[in-house]
This record gives structure tokens, sequence and C-alpha cells, in this order.
């Protein structure tokens, strides 16, 4: 479970980047807390941010009952095309949010096949034992 617990670790550590570029995105385009709105480009960052939280939340118990009920190489492998996909999307938003698709979409297939193989796995031993 070391393997599982590094992607969940890095995606964690990949969201305290986006709050940090948010920070400074905040600072640059001079949206002083607690506002959240005013300028355009200041938004993107905060709602790449804010979407990536909203994520996390589906997606990291999915890693880890993947990786436990299922597979843990399988479990870390799409971690990785989680990790990879939220970068994507992040820096798509920022530049221009109608490319944010691709990103998007590997980040909700990951979640999805965790859930999947974790629910599976869960089911498959509850009926077995």
């Amino acid at each position: 479970m070391a393997l599982v617990t590094i992607v969940a670790l890095l995606a964690l550590m990949e969201y305290l980047y986006f709050g940090v570029a948010v920070g400074r995105a905040r600072v640059r385009h001079g949206i002083e807390a607690p506002a959240v709105a005013g300028d355009e480009h200041f938004e993107r960052f905060h709602r790449a941010h804010q979407n990536t939280l909203e994520q996390l939340i589906v997606f990291i118990p999915a890693l880890f009952a993947a990786a436990y009920y299922a597979h843990e190489l399988f479990a870390v492998a799409v971690g990785v095309l989680f990790l990879v996909s939220r970068l994507l999307y992040f820096r798509s938003y920022i530049a221009d949010p109608t490319k944010r698709g691709p990103g998007m979409l590997g980040s909700m297939l990951a979640c999805v096949l965790l859930i999947a193989a974790g629910l599976l796995g869960a089911v498959h031993v509850a009926l077995v034992t």
C-alpha cells in the first residue's frame, strides 16, 4: 500500500501547489481576501483549485478502496492518470476554460475506474466470505 499512499500524498501536494498558484494570482490581480471575484483570470485559478478539491473527495477514498479490494498496481496506474489529468485540467482552465475538457475527462475517468474496481472487489469479497 506504500505506492498507493504515495499517489494519494502526491495528489494532496498537487492540490497545495494549486493553492499557492491561487494565492499568487490573488496578489497579481489585486483581489484582496476574502473576495473571490472581480478579475476573470484570478477566478480561473480559484475555480480550477476548487474543482480539484471537489474531485479529491471522490478520488482519495476510491483510490484506497480499489487498491485494497481490486489491485494495488491498477490503483496506482489510475491514480497517476488522475494526477496528470488534474495538472492538465488546471493549466488548461487557466489558459482557456473552454479547453478544460481533456483534463476533466481524464480525472473523471480515473475516479469512475477506481470506484468501479473498489466496488466490484468489495462486492466479490462480501459474496465469497
